[in-house]
């Protein structure tokens, strides 16, 4: 069976467990997720991109 789960979907549960389990102030993730949208405006979102859908392909594997 093949689950389909977003990126952003995944990393929202982690910043709630963060919050909730490991006692992060919710200021803290507000902030990291306001510097992710600015950061996707720079000349560096390609780079990310491309990265993180390299790291995803390689947890992910082959199956051909």
């Amino acid at each position: 069976m093949t689950v389909s789960l977003p990126l952003v979907v995944l990393l929202g549960f982690f910043a709630w467990g963060a919050v909730k389990f490991l006692g992060v102030r919710t200021w803290i993730v507000v902030l990291i997720a306001l510097f992710g949208f600015w950061l996707s405006d720079t000349f560096l979102a390609p780079a990310i991109e491309s990265g993180t859908r390299s790291g995803v392909d390689i947890v992910n594997g082959s199956y051909d």
